[in-house]
């Protein structure tokens, strides 16, 4: 355990010597540390230890398998080790530190057993046969109440007593379950449970702002939670529909004390610092049996988003079915089309780009989330609004490869970005009697904003260092939007008196709908025969108003029957109809006033009438789950278009596509927290509304898109395989799979590039293309609730098309990801948590191939927490990024240290206060580099660098003490 002040002194002379190879003096230190703690660990088992072992039985001596065997610490019954009992009932836990320790031991439908343990002198301490009373009815309650096991394992359930995990006065829920073994929390604070996604949080088993499953984690106080549970939930379809399609979403569910369920609990915390500066935060929670209702709020100007959310993708409506029960019933739980995302009207795309780590943002953000649930009646609502500024300045390069030649773009450019979007959700979910369910879902999003967008873009032929100037613009971008969309649902659920036999009908409406104005202005010059004078300038003032509404009805209907105990025939309809309407209004800015552009102004209008229908079989028995189904499903575009509302000549479009759609899926539970999973799906995807219309956007004059009302829907053919294991007695996890992906009429865009290098690009139908993604993931305790350690592997191999100047190229990209990740919960005193992560992306041209090249990016990060004398804590978090490409010498390094110095203080430890400093080496930056079909970028971005903050927070908290009873929780 030496190695850690060894670490903490070596960041410290790292910082002093960071000109001289500091990256490779960073990754070494990194590395020995996990090194020198594992060997550390390993060495900690051996000395002063004995072996303790037994026989869990029955009154009559007969072994019980499974039994939870839980070794404790006397004095606050903190879990120390734990396992479950053989076939024969056995346990045995070895390398165990001499001392005095509590034996608990758990058995379903036994009276919980516990036991003081001894040492004696020898190498081992037998128990001997341990027998457990059978636990009368009447006994059940009183023991529920009075038995509290740290941990308990019920087929795949566990369920987690936080007493038992000691965490810091204050600290969130996420702090608190970065210590029970099993769950592992990343850095965006997303959570595994055994080693797949927790898709659900929920509190008291209610749902906490939607399925948002950061929101409870980050806003909750751990000191308010007297439980954690852990098990697999169906999904929202199988819920529904009465029918279990095998698969399962992994929940975690928060069951709040007593004591915080009897008046309100929260926090509130403010802090000012170096640089102007600031950031206040509160949330307050009042929960009782039927009733739930909390109120988070934010603002700061430390790039803290603080809510969880990516607020640019909910502002361009990704959450506007945030709690996946669509009612699309079928084939993968729902249809091909989709309402919101990507689809928007391309003005909305200049809002903030939400990342938080890059430029400046204020923020300011707050919401209300209710609850109520009664046995019949689920009722629950949210609010949330977000106001974002961006300040942003960025330089990038980037060289695009043509058939036989190459030019770079250097870009130097800034952003102001601004925007303000309100959300609001309601779900009702009426049990009407025992055979019917009304299920109604309300979601809807309105917003606004601006974005201001200066750049200089120099544009150079050849590859890099080239001194031969082709090119340059000055670009200068207003535009101002906003934007309004909702979605409903009704589905209807009936079960009949015949067992399996259900019949579910689903009703939706959607609107999407934008508006905004754009002015555009720019100054193009080219230089043909001299670097210093332009043979032609081309300037630009336009201004540009676009309206866009999106109007859709659906419907799906769902009835199953049993053929059989173990055969069930699903079969399914779905239709949509949605309409989309867009008016483009182009004007040139001229000294005579504003003159119609009528190359570029559009009014366009699509109907999209989808049509699906079919039929499977359903094979479920002992844990197999075999579906196969085929369907068939047309799409009709009828569209069109004309250069405004009243010309009276429109271009026509009417295209029907017809196809069939198999459908294969295996789950296969294996027990024992071990599952194979697979299957086979053939998919239509339409294109997005800004690839159809047929209009010319020259925002960026050197980079021109164009619409293609001509696109064919992609179609394409997905094969899966999967296998995950979780040993609940040892506590290791163990996943990996493999995905495939085909495409035929995939939509990719096709470049003309002309003698003045200005790249025109058009969405285009092609086939060919595919994807393979090979990955898996290995995690094992090197002390059971003290450390763990866990590898993963993952391996991608695809081929993208394009057309460059009427020539195909074909890239493909070979992609090798590693890394390791490394927990140290010892005590409540130091916790250590390490991670190292490197991504080697190979991609190879067909039209250049000179120009292959390798991108390396490897992150490494630690973070460390450190409880002092007197109430006293320290922490620090350190990362360190390396970006490298050495085809085109770019090599840069990114260490950012944080650490913070904070005391407890007040009455009950409610208040905190702490000394912050961000950013120590003022290193901080915004670093990005990809390559992807025809051309390879990098981009660095001025952010937020070292500030310093001293801040204060209050815990509110519900009653103090909870009622106590004899024996332990």
């Amino acid at each position: 355990m030496l190695c850690i002040p060894y670490y903490c002194k070596n960041v410290i002379i790292s910082y002093n010597l960071y000109s001289h190879n500091h990256q490779l003096a960073l990754k070494k230190i990194l590395l020995l540390l996990c090194l020198c703690l594992f060997v550390a660990v390993a060495h900690a088992q051996t000395g002063g230890r004995f072996t303790l072992k037994g026989v869990v039985g029955d009154t009559t001596g007969t072994g019980l398998p499974e039994a939870t065997v839980m070794l404790l610490t006397p004095k606050d019954s903190t879990l120390v080790n734990f396992m479950r009992t053989n076939k024969a009932g056995s346990f045995e836990f070895k390398g165990v530190k001499r001392g005095n320790y509590l034996l608990k031991i758990t058995y379903v439908g036994y009276l919980p057993y516990q036991q003081n343990v001894v040492p004696n002198d020898g190498d081992v301490t037998d128990m001997g046969n341990i027998k457990m009373t059978f636990m009368d009815q009447n006994l059940y309650e009183v023991v529920i109440k009075t038995f509290r096991a740290p941990l308990s394992i019920r087929g795949d359930t566990i369920e987690y007593d936080p007493k038992a995990f000691k965490v810091p006065p204050g600290a969130s829920v996420e702090d608190l379950i970065r210590r029970l073994p099993g769950l592992q929390v990343d850095q965006d604070g997303s959570i595994k449970a055994q080693g797949e996604t927790v898709k659900r949080v929920t509190v008291d088993g209610k749902r906490f702002f939607g399925d948002d499953t950061k929101a409870a984690t980050k806003n909750l106080p751990a000191e308010a939670i007297s439980k954690v549970q852990v098990f697999n939930e169906k999904t929202e379809q199988s819920r529904l529909t009465g029918v279990d399609d095998g698969k399962h979403e992994k929940t975690l569910n928060l069951q709040l004390k007593d004591s915080h369920k009897k008046g309100g609990f929260g926090k509130v915390a403010a802090g000012v610092g170096s640089e102007k500066r600031l950031e206040g935060k509160i949330n307050y929670n009042r929960f009782n049996e039927k009733n739930q209702f909390s109120v988070i709020g934010l603002g700061n100007n430390t790039n803290q988003g603080g809510m969880s959310w990516d607020d640019y993708q909910d502002f361009k409506g990704s959450q506007s079915f945030n709690w996946g029960d669509d009612g699309d019933f079928g084939f993968n739980g729902g249809r091909y089309i989709y309402f919101g995302g990507g689809d928007d009207e391309s003005i909305t795309i200049q809002a903030g780009s939400g990342a938080q780590n890059r430029g400046f943002n204020k923020n300011w953000a707050g919401g209300a989330n209710y609850n109520f649930d009664t046995k019949k009646t689920k009722f629950n609502t949210s609010y949330y609004y977000n106001k974002n500024t961006q300040d942003l300045d960025a330089t990038s390069r980037q060289t695009n490869f043509l058939t036989n030649s190459a030019f770079t773009k250097l870009d130097t450019n800034g952003r102001l970005n601004s925007n303000q979007n309100h959300r609001g959700s309601l779900r009702f979910e009426k049990t009407l009697d025992s055979n019917n369910t009304l299920v109604l879902i309300s979601n809807f999003r309105f917003g606004n904003g601006t974005a201001d967008y200066r750049s200089h873009q120099e544009y150079f032929r050849g590859v890099q260092d080239s001194t031969q100037l082709s090119n340059m613009s000055d670009i200068t971008n207003f535009s101002d939007f906003n934007s309004f969309a909702i979605a409903n649902t009704a589905i209807y659920r009936h079960k009949f008196k015949k067992k399996g036999r259900n019949f579910a009908l689903s009703g939706g409406y959607n609107v999407n709908n934008s508006e905004g104005d754009v002015r555009q202005r720019s100054t193009n010059q080219f230089f043909r025969t001299s670097q210093t004078v332009a043979d032609s300038v081309l300037n630009i003032n336009q201004t540009n108003h676009t309206k866009s509404l999106r109007n859709q009805i659906k419907s799906s209907a769902l009835f199953t029957e049993p053929l059989s105990k173990k055969f069930v025939l699903e079969t399914f309809y779905n239709f949509s109809l949605k309409n989309d309407e867009v008016d483009r209004d182009v004007f040139d800015n001229k000294e005579s006033g504003q003159v119609r552009n009528l190359n570029l102004s559009r009014y366009y209008t699509n109907n999209t009438t989808f049509h699906r229908a079919g039929t499977s079989l359903r094979y479920s028995y002992n844990g197999l789950n075999l579906l196969g189904g085929i369907g068939w499903q047309q799409i009709h575009l009828d569209g069109k278009f004309a250069v405004n509302q009243d010309d009276p000549t429109r271009t026509r479009i009417d295209r029907r596509f017809s196809n069939w759609v198999p459908n294969v899926s295996l789950n296969y539970d294996l027990k024992n927290n071990r599952y194979l999973y697979g299957g086979y799906n053939f998919s239509v995807q339409e294109p997005n509304i800004r690839d159809l219309q047929p209009i010319v956007d020259n925002s960026n004059p050197l980079y021109i898109t164009m619409g293609n009302p001509n696109l064919a829907p992609t179609r394409n053919h997905s094969f899966n395989i999967g296998y995950n294991h979780f040993n609940a007695t040892k506590f290791t996890q163990m996943f990996f799979g493999a995905y495939y992906n085909l495409y035929k009429d995939q939509v990719i865009y096709s470049q003309t590039v002309d003698e003045n290098l200005v790249t025109t690009t058009m969405p285009t139908n092609i086939s060919g293309g595919r994807s393979f993604n090979l990955y898996g993931q290995y995690g094992f305790p090197l002390v059971k609730t003290k450390s763990n350690l866990s590898v993963n592997a993952n391996y991608y191999n695809n081929k993208n098309l394009t057309f460059i100047n009427g020539e195909l190229n074909d890239t493909k990209g070979n992609g090798y990801n590693g890394g390791l990740r490394l927990d140290l919960t010892p005590s409540d005193k130091f916790t250590f948590y390490a991670n190292a992560n490197w991504n080697i992306s190979d991609t190879r041209y067909s039209l250049m191939s000179a120009q292959n090249q390798k991108i390396v990016n490897s992150t490494y990060g630690a973070e460390m927490n450190v409880k002092l004398p007197k109430e006293i804590y320290f922490n620090s978090r350190f990362n360190y990024n390396r970006y490298v490409n050495d085809r085109f010498g770019f090599n840069q390094d990114m260490p950012i240290l944080n650490v913070s110095l904070y005391k407890t203080m007040l009455k009950s430890k409610k208040g905190e206060i702490r000394l912050s400093a961000f950013d120590l080496f003022n290193k901080n930056r915004g670093i990005s580099q990809s390559a992807y079909q025809n051309f390879v970028s990098q981009e660095q971005v001025r952010t937020l660098a070292r500030y310093f903050m001293l801040s204060f927070a209050y815990n509110m908290r519900g009653m103090s003490h909870s009622v106590r009873r004899k024996g332990y929780y």
